[in-house]
């Protein structure tokens, strides 16, 4: 089974110097038919505006990954980390019994469009660590590569959950296929452009949840880019 999320069914709120789009609740955005799926807890599209940004804050037993699409995000937290974020790396906050961070946008002109994503671990209350990498272009064009998983190895970053995070780059006409296995989930993204999963047609913004299937082809109708989720 495949549900779609369309994109202008999200969460949507303008704060000014913040516009957010939220696939799932969050904040003052409030949907009990989309609290989450599975271990996916939020997947945030954010647009922050030049020199605006979340002030220091903090977080608690949250696999936290930020996946930057343009522009450049300032990262700094209570273990001592500071870096800038753009695109082509990887941010992954795992929070454990806790920390504070704060992310804003440097530029005075520009403003950052970001993806944040929040996974549940399946172990709680870990030692809070931080970590950045730079993807290989390579493991992910016109192919799904993995970012993150929860078995060390398989990917560049490893979280502290039951759950794999990939990611792929498409010219139009080509595509890859989606391997959960029997008994797991999947979540598709579609960040931008067009693709097509099975017989329906996702855009920039837009979602699907998978169930009940071992493996899901994925074609791009257009140039695209897309995060995809295996999930317990």
């Amino acid at each position: 089974m495949i549900q779609v999320r369309r994109s202008e069914d999200r969460g949507h709120e303008d704060h000014g110097w913040l516009d957010a789009r939220h696939t799932f609740s969050f904040a003052r955005y409030y949907d009990p038919e989309h609290m989450g799926f599975r271990a996916l807890r939020v997947i945030n599209e954010d647009v922050v505006r030049p020199g605006r940004g979340f002030a220091m804050h903090p977080h608690d037993n949250m696999e936290i990954i930020t996946y930057l699409l343009s522009g450049t995000l300032r990262h700094k937290d209570s273990l001592g980390h500071q870096a800038d974020l753009v695109p082509g790396r990887v941010q992954r906050i795992s929070a454990g019994t806790g920390l504070l961070h704060s992310e804003s946008n440097p530029s005075t002109t520009e403003p950052v469009h970001l993806l944040q994503i929040w996974i549940e671990p399946n172990v709680r209350d870990v030692r809070p660590d931080y970590a950045e990498v730079g993807l290989d272009e390579a493991s992910y064009h016109e192919r799904l590569g993995v970012v993150a998983s929860g078995k060390p190895g398989d990917g560049p970053i490893v979280i502290n959950a039951d759950a794999r995070l990939l990611a792929g780059r498409f010219r139009a006409g080509s595509g890859d296929t989606l391997r959960l296995g029997k008994g797991r989930h999947g979540w598709v993204q579609v960040v931008r452009g067009e693709v097509v999963i099975e017989d329906k047609t996702l855009k920039a913004g837009d979602g699907a949840a998978i169930s009940g299937i071992e493996s899901v082809g994925l074609l791009a109708t257009s140039d695209a880019e897309v995060l995809a989720f295996d999930l317990a």
